[in-house]
């Protein structure tokens, strides 16, 4: 007496056994960076206290809520907000250098693609993830930063008399400061995908990530020097398509000018006058080329090792 064994054609088999789910995945990337975005979080907002409250001493507060309420206001969003922009920066470079370069670097991802999961719909499910964080970090520090504001003007003058300052066109000058800020962590977070796909090791990954917008803005500093001794404008010139200094005066720019009161943000900028279209127009170009140097070498190299 014979036993045969039959094995079903793959035609059979259920399509969740063979693709895995978008939404599912989603679930599976959150539940990975969990514990490291709690830690991150917490880091973020003990750097955001620290740098609101170095603020709330200055020594000319008072006198500005009392004379400049307006310039007060806007200067208290605007000024916390870029301090946000770069710690939430560092926190998404790690993040993001850990969620992609780790899976390569411990091979894990050999693992999550024998189950039937795609290389390119698995970065993007970790693309998703870390932008849907970023919103939500966007939402709560702004919402944070206005009610550290008001306690502020409480202890400074008593009563919340200076936010009848306020103009019809406060919150939509603040609203073109937030899209800056969304911007910039969203060219952060497609720079660390593209050096963690490159590299596909953790390490470097994160290493080429943390010091790019470092060398940026030293880079712009040694550009004016070479031009300076040169006597050539194009060193200068060039520093109008460096990203970092882009990143750091983008608020700038979009915002129109009667709407900040004085206000300029902080960092390192081009040496030479640009405008928001430029700005914009060479982040996008940025950010298209760090998601193609993220997507096509997830697409195109197998995982061997």
């Amino acid at each position: 007496m014979s036993m045969d064994i039959v094995i079903p054609p793959p035609e059979s088999l259920s399509r969740p056994a063979l693709h895995a789910n978008f939404l599912g995945m989603l679930h599976g990337e959150w539940l990975k960076m969990a514990r490291l975005f709690w830690l991150g979080l917490v880091l973020l907002t003990a750097g955001f206290l620290v740098g609101f409250w170095l603020g709330a001493v200055s020594p000319d507060a008072k006198a500005t809520l009392q004379h400049a309420p307006l310039l007060f206001l806007y200067t208290s969003m605007e000024e916390n907000l870029q301090v946000f922009r770069i710690f939430s920066g560092i926190v998404l470079l790690v993040l993001t250098s850990f969620t992609i370069g780790r899976e390569y670097q411990y091979g894990t991802i050999r693992i999550l693609l024998a189950r039937g999961v795609g290389r390119v719909p698995l970065l993007l499910a970790k693309l998703t993830v870390l932008a849907l964080i970023a919103v939500v970090l966007l939402v709560v520090f702004t919402l944070l930063t206005a009610v550290l504001t008001c306690f502020h003007i409480l202890v400074l003058a008593g009563n919340l008399q200076a936010l009848r300052a306020l103009t019809p066109s406060f919150w939509p000058n603040i609203g073109m400061d937030l899209l800056a800020i969304f911007i910039s962590m969203s060219a952060t977070i497609l720079l660390a995908a593209a050096m963690n796909a490159l590299t596909r090791s953790l390490t470097l990954g994160l290493s080429a990530s943390l010091i790019w917008f470092p060398l940026d803005n030293v880079g712009t500093l040694i550009m004016n020097t070479l031009s300076q001794v040169t006597h050539s404008a194009f060193w200068v010139d060039a520093t109008a398509y460096f990203l970092g200094p882009l990143l750091n005066r983008l608020p700038d720019w979009l915002m129109p000018a009667s709407g900040r009161s004085g206000y300029q943000s902080f960092g390192v900028l081009p040496q030479v006058p640009v405008d928001g279209v430029h700005a914009v127009f060479v982040i996008g170009i940025y950010s298209l080329v760090f998601l193609l140097l993220a997507c096509l070498p997830t697409w195109k190299r197998d995982v061997k090792e």
